[in-house]
């Protein structure tokens, strides 16, 4: 196994105002593009030749990774002039691969942080002979994804969308987003038009007979759809707690890149990122939060679990937990912003504006 598909074609609409300047796989965790740490384990596993199946803000990806080679990768684009779904968006790219119709080739969503052994599902993939292996986590609440059911030999039995009863809830294996295909399975998806993987390709292929093989791997898992989770999968990376060779530095509380400014009073815990160009004042408290590249932190704020625009303003004594801030936006002193807030790019939010609490 030696090359692999990597989807980042999504718009992500849930992360916004995140996604609106940035294709979300190039936010940036724990100081480098969310991309970069897929890219590494990828390589880390034996990679060679990554495929990336672009849509979504297209132009953006190859100026940043070019050829790959800084990575130790031969990288390669390929864009979607119609958005394809997860499987339209393999087919698309099917031309660009170089392995024979036996051969395995890895396929990973651009938004999952995964701890996956790359290496145990190839070879799981490879001793059972399967058409499409799998990577399957057990989650507590298996309700907003897609139920994996498998039988004792780790055979997929079905694919169950989304249940909502407790009926329905036949297991807490999901589909994790990581996949094996067999070259020439790849080939036998409908191309130039929309097609689910999840809801068209893997029942389809199970209803044909063909050999799916599930791999429970719970080390580390996150989706990375949502502000919060974004947050907290950066923090867990510059914690350690997920596992990544293309963290910029030593794993710990924080992590300050090399031309931001911090204050030497100033607190930050729970694997916070400062970005390059960014500066954070005297006095100030940041916990578990992302502040982007040339955003500023004024004296007295604090911010937790948070993540912080480009070139966004925080101002004095201005209290934050669970917010987005937009790039470029600024938020003036004194006001509070509390979980779920989401502050547009370029947005201003004049001082004292925004309480929950007495200004006394």
């Amino acid at each position: 196994m030696t090359e692999a598909i990597l989807l980042v074609g999504g718009k992500g609409t849930r992360l916004r105002p995140l996604t609106v300047h940035t294709p979300k796989p190039m936010v940036p965790a724990a100081g480098v593009p969310f991309l970069t740490h897929q890219l590494a384990r990828a390589r880390a596993a034996g990679v060679e030749h990554i495929v990336l199946a672009t849509s979504y803000l297209a132009e953006v990806f190859e100026p940043y990774f070019g050829d790959g080679s800084a990575l130790g990768l031969h990288i390669e684009y390929v864009t979607e002039e119609e958005p394809l779904g997860t499987g339209g968006a393999i087919r698309n790219v099917a031309a660009r691969l170089h392995s024979g119709p036996e051969d395995p080739v890895l396929i990973f969503n651009g938004d999952i942080l995964t701890g996956l052994d790359i290496r145990a599902l190839v070879d799981t993939h490879e001793s059972t002979g399967a058409d499409v292996s799998l990577h399957l986590t057990q989650v507590t609440d298996p309700r907003a994804y897609g139920l994996v059911p498998t039988d004792g030999t780790g055979r997929v039995l079905a694919f169950l969308e989304k249940p909502q009863t407790p009926e329905e809830i036949v297991t807490d294996q999901i589909n994790a987003g990581a996949y094996v295909f067999r070259r020439s399975v790849i080939d036998t998806i409908p191309a130039g038009r929309p097609v689910s993987v999840e809801r068209e390709t893997f029942p389809g292929l199970l209803a044909a007979g063909a050999h799916l093989q599930g791999m429970v791997d719970s080390t580390y898992w996150l989706d990375l759809g949502t502000p919060a989770a974004f947050v907290r999968g950066s923090a867990d990376l510059v914690l350690g707690r997920a596992p990544s060779p293309a963290v910029p530095g030593r794993c710990g509380d924080q992590l300050v890149l090399p031309t931001a400014t911090v204050a030497p009073d100033a607190k930050l815990t729970g694997g916070t990122v400062v970005g390059e160009g960014a500066f954070v004042a005297q006095g100030a408290r940041i916990f578990g939060s992302t502040i982007l590249p040339g955003a500023v932190i004024e004296p007295g704020a604090v911010i937790t679990d948070s993540l912080i625009g480009t070139r966004a303003r925080v101002g004095e004594r201005s209290v934050l937990t669970g917010t987005v801030i937009g790039d470029g936006a600024i938020v003036g002193a004194d006001n509070e912003l509390r979980d779920g807030v989401r502050v547009w790019c370029d947005a201003r939010i004049p001082a004292g504006a925004v309480r929950f609490s007495s200004d006394q």
